[in-house]
This record gives structure tokens, C-alpha cells and sequence, in this order.
């Protein structure tokens, strides 16, 4: 077992991420390994949304970008000794590490390629069902019947260990499909430390690291409701995890990289996209709610504690299915009587899709005009115009009803500009066994190993449950934004959205907890009292977690939402009025 951290830095937060991060990381600080997340659950859906109905006939699909980002560092690389983990194999890691091994002569330089399947169950799902296995819903249990559908794919969740074996088998550069986005880092972190599979407070702390790093610069300022505090930067560069021997790690960036890393910017991504204390992994439960941090130095944030349990026997399986198709057609009111311009219009359309094969209809007024406007913008709000139907015909039909309003409508028309149709994917987050999985390594000699399921795992019962907070007596208190005494970020799994909210200020916590409850929630936004909510704590890090099942829909296009994978609702929160304890403001 390595005494020494393996470094590991992330260049890829998602599928269309920067595309010099590769070439940034390698200009800086020395790391040991690369890695790259490009598979998002949305990206998967917009990737299966271009299938056929019989996926493979298109030679099956991997992230070109990447190979085009690899293919001038293949030398260095090979000289420094650095290996490469990525994703990028989407739904072909065999074609993806084919063509990197036809760079790789080209290059004249020595490489080795592995690539990790077994993720891909499209072709099993009917042997699966047969076998009496109903990929129950993550959420509510409710067997995937698949009657009138034909999905798109079907990929399941691996973890970290055929990684490892892949770089214990000397694997340079490993090629993956659907793993899990941390698992990208507990396999190297597993395989430099030399640990077993049942080093749970270990691989916890590297499922935390991965965590952490997996969205790019987000963990160095990007996407962070406190970038006005930091110092300014356009370009923020990304994250290296630091992952020591028991765990722990330390999450650092380049040195000459703009952006910071500090326990707030690592707080958000810990918050990001979870579902509760309780994070799962194929290979260990993470206890989230045992992870502190602490600010070593300017951009040196430890993270330590981290405890971990067997995993779940069950992995999740995203199953993609088509789901008809949605327009959004963007159009502009100006000046006064907005209201009624607004009522006119949404009347105008109303009657235009009545009786039509138009599924679902949502107009929504986005902002408001400044009074007295200085010029014309200030004076303009936009109107956003989406529809749904099985086929595109009803939304062709729709956009040239609504270009004929042309000399009908309001004052001040402005005509429309269109996203559509696009085909909507409606997304099924399966639970399977994985006992059922087929998860292997292929290396370049055509060798292959199989990785077996844990051999030790724990039935998950359910997040912990909190009690809703006590009263708290606050003294004089100030109407301000929520987002003057705290923190959030939200994200999206599937469809639910979840929102993680949390203050800097120790003194701050006690009212910050007791005012987060689960019907100030609903209040503050409304749209979630029509579903459940669920609420949890992180002292540790200050913070309260909501998540909101359904929120979504079924997850990225089958919503009409304009914040349709809830990346906004935090910074929505933030800005709600609320009632907050002059001293606090006065500390903060």
C-alpha cells in the first residue's frame, strides 16, 4: 500500500466541457491521474434520443470529443507516466478504445488500453424480466413494465473495482461506459492504496473526493452562489483530489488556475445532486453526514471523517424510453398593459390547440418591465411558449398557427423564435440486483476479467429521518434575501430536483435550521407543496437538504419546465424576502 496521496485531477465535468481542460491540466501541477466525466444523465437521454429504434445499428456511440482532446497529449502522457480514466465510452467503450489505440500507433508511443463493459443491458432487458427481475423504481417501486415502449437503452450504474483491475493489469488509459461519476476515482484511489472491498471508511472517502471533483471547476468557483466574495476570474480552473492512504483527501487546484477552492465552493458540491445523508455506490454506502472539512490554506480544503458501510445489493439501471416530442417557441410583450397583452396571447393559443393532438400546453410571462424605461429592453418581457405531443406534426401545426398571429395578436408583436419539435425521453431509474450484472475488463490482448458483485452488502431501508425543528426565538429581525445569510445549489436526479442550503456562520446555524422547515419550504416555493418533500441535516457542514420527487417530471425533457433539470431553484430560494435575526446579519 502506497504511504503517498495519488493525485487525481479532473478535466471533464460533462459532455461539451471545456475542450483545452485536458491541455490545462497537463500545463499544470505534476498529478498522477487524469480523469473525465462526460456522461450526465440528460446527456445519456440526448444521446439515446438520436437511436433508432434499434441502437446498435448505428455502430453504437462514444464521445469523440474526447479522443480529439487526447490525441496532441498521447507522447506526454506516455512519458510522464500519468494515467487516463474516463467515461467517455457512453455507449460504445469498445469502439472508443479501439480508436484511442489507432492514435496510439499513430503516435508511435506505448500505451495500453482497457475498456470496462457490462454497463449495457438494452439487449438483456426481456432475459432480466424473464428472470423475474422488474427494475423497480428508485423512488417508488413500481415495476418497469415497458408495454407500448421501446426503450432506447438501458445502462447500469457500475463502481470503481474493474477500474482498478484494469490499472492493476497495466492499463495506461481505461475506457468506460454508464460507471458511477465517483467511480472514476475510487477505482484509482483503490487501486494505488491497494485496498480490499471491504475498506468502507476508505472507499467512502474517495467516493467523497469523486463527488466533489466530478463536476469540474464547479468545485474551484464555477456555478457558486458565492463568486461575488471570491476574487474575480473568467476562466476557473479544475479540481485535483489529494487522496490519502485512509481516506481522507485534500482538494486543491492548479496553482496558476483561476478560481478558488474553499470549504463553501466544496460544501456546494458535497450538497449537489444527492438524495440524502445516505450516498450510494456499488461499492459502499457513504455516510455524508459524517464528512467535515477544513480550510488548510488558501485553496487547500481537507476533507476528513468520512465513514462508510456496505453497499446496497441493488445498482441503479437508467432505462431511456421515447416519449413523443416538445417545441418551445420564445416571444416578447413591451410596454404597458402587460397583463392583458399576456391574457390575450395565452387565449390566442389556448384556442388554437383546442381540439388538437397537442398533450400538454404551458405558457409562462418570464420577468417583469422596469417602470420608465430607459430603452426598449427594459420596457420587454419574454413569453415562453412550450407544447408536447406523440408526434411532431401537432408542433409543426402549433408554431405556424402561432406565426400566423402575426397581424392578429397584441401591440407590438414580435414574432417568435423556436427549439423544436425535439424529441422528448422519458427517463426510468430502475433498481437490479447486482448479482445480475455482467461487469468485465477487456484489455488490449483481448484478455478479460471478470469483477465480481461485493460479496458483503446491506439492504438500504431508507434516508435517516429528522425531526422538523424547534422554535427559535430570533429578537429583531430584518426582511432580507434568504441568500444574504446563506448558501445553496440544486441539481437534478431523474425527476426529482434537490436543493441543498447552508450558512458560513456558526451562530447563523441554529436559525438557519430551525427556519428551514419542511413547510417553510413549501412556502418559499410553492410549486413543490403539490408534491412530497423531504427534508434532512447536515450539521457538519450547516446545512439543510430538501429533495422534491417529481419536481422534474420524468427527468430533463419530459417537463415543460424553463428550468427543466432545476440547476436555478436554489438561486430562486436565495432570493425569496424572509424574516431574518438583525444579530445574525450584523455577525455575518
Amino acid at each position: 500500500m502506497s504511504e503517498n496521496s495519488v493525485r487525481i485531477a479532473n478535466f471533464s465535468g460533462y459532455l461539451g466541457d471545456r475542450f483545452t481542460a485536458l491541455s490545462e491540466a497537463l500545463a499544470g501541477d505534476p498529478v498522477d491521474v487524469l480523469v473525465g466525466d462526460y456522461l450526465a444523465e440528460i446527456t445519456m437521454a440526448a444521446v439515446s434520443a438520436g437511436f433508432t429504434s434499434d441502437p446498435k445499428a448505428l455502430g453504437g456511440f462514444f464521445a469523440k470529443y474526447f479522443l480529439d482532446q487526447l490525441r496532441p497529449h498521447l507522447r506526454t502522457i506516455a512519458g510522464r507516466g500519468i494515467k487516463v480514466v474516463v467515461n467517455a465510452g457512453a455507449f460504445d467503450p469498445e469502439g472508443l478504445a479501439d480508436a484511442v489505440r489507432a492514435e496510439i500507433d499513430t503516435a508511435a508511443v506505448s500505451l495500453a488500453v482497457a475498456h470496462i463493459d457490462g454497463d449495457d443491458l438494452l439487449d438483456r432487458l426481456d432475459e432480466l424480466r424473464d428472470a423475474g427481475h422488474s427494475f423497480g423504481h428508485l423512488d417508488t417501486g413500481e415495476p418497469f413494465t415497458g408495454e407500448g415502449e421501446n426503450p432506447l437503452a438501458a445502462n447500469a450504474y457500475l463502481g470503481g473495482w474493474g477500474i482498478t483491475a484494469a490499472l492493476a493489469g497495466g492499463a495506461d488509459i481505461v475506457i468506460c461506459g454508464r460507471v458511477t461519476d465517483a467511480s472514476l476515482v475510487l477505482g484509482p484511489a483503490a487501486w494505488w492504496h491497494d485496498w480490499t472491498p471491504d475498506s468502507w471508511n476508505e472507499l467512502a472517502g474517495a467516493v467523497v473526493a469523486g463527488h466533489i471533483i466530478e463536476c469540474g471547476a464547479q468545485a474551484v468557483g464555477g456555478n457558486f452562489a458565492g463568486f461575488t466574495a471570491l476574487p474575480r476570474f473568467l476562466t476557473p480552473g479544475f479540481p485535483i483530489a489529494e487522496i490519502a492512504c485512509d481516506g481522507s483527501s485534500v482538494i486543491t487546484k492548479h496553482s496558476t488556475d483561476e478560481g478558488a477552492v474553499t470549504v463553501d465552493t466544496v460544501t456546494a458540491q458535497l450538497v449537489y445532486e444527492i438524495q440524502g445523508p445516505r450516498y450510494l455506490n456499488p461499492d459502499v454506502t457513504v455516510h455524508l453526514d459524517a464528512v467535515a472539512l477544513e480550510q488548510l490554506a488558501p485553496d487547500r480544503v481537507r476533507v476528513h471523517s468520512v465513514a462508510g458501510s456496505p453497499p446496497p445489493p441493488t445498482t441503479k439501471v437508467s432505462i431511456f424510453t421515447p416519449g413523443g416530442y416538445r417545441i418551445a417557441i420564445n416571444t416578447y410583450l413591451t410596454g404597458l398593459d402587460i397583463d392583458a397583452k399576456f391574457d390575450l396571447l395565452v387565449a390566442q393559443l389556448q384556442s388554437l390547440t383546442a381540439g388538437t393532438e397537442i398533450d400538454d400546453l404551458a405558457v409562462s410571462r418570464l420577468g417583469q418591465p422596469v417602470a420608465d424605461p430607459q430603452d426598449q429592453n427594459a420596457a420587454t418581457v419574454c413569453v415562453r411558449i412550450a407544447a408536447t405531443a406523440a408526434t411532431r406534426e401537432p408542433l409543426f401545426h402549433l408554431q405556424r398557427s402561432f406565426n400566423a398571429l402575426g397581424l392578429s395578436s397584441v401591440p407590438g408583436y414580435m414574432g417568435g423564435d423556436s427549439t423544436g419539435p425535439k424529441p422528448i425521453v422519458e427517463y426510468w431509474p430502475g433498481l437490479l440486483p447486482q448479482t445480475a450484472l455482467h461487469h468485465r475488463v477487456v484489455f488490449g490482448n483481448g484478455d478479460q476479467q471478470s469483477i465480481s458483485p461485493p460479496a458483503k452488502t446491506e439492504q438500504f431501508t431508507g434516508q435517516p429521518v429528522h425531526e422538523e425543528p424547534g422554535a427559535y426565538e430570533p429578537g429583531p429581525t430584518e426582511r432580507v434575501p434568504l441568500g444574504r445569510i446563506a448558501f445553496a445549489r440544486s441539481g437534478d436526479k431523474g425527476g426529482n430536483s434537490n436543493v441543498g442550503i447552508w450558512t458560513d456562520n456558526p451562530q447563523a446555524w441554529p436559525w438557519l435550521r430551525s427556519f428551514l422547515s419542511t413547510e417553510r419550504l413549501t412556502e418559499l416555493l410553492p410549486e413543490a407543496a403539490a408534491g412530497t418533500v423531504l427534508r434532512h441535516e447536515f450539521p457538519h457542514l450547516r446545512a439543510v437538504h430538501f429533495v422534491l420527487p417529481g419536481l422534474l417530471g420524468r427527468g430533463g425533457s419530459s417537463n415543460l419546465r424553463l428550468d427543466s433539470i432545476g440547476k436555478a431553484v436554489s438561486e430562486y430560494l436565495r432570493a425569496r424576502i424572509v424574516e431574518v435575526p438583525v444579530e445574525l446579519l450584523d455577525h455575518h
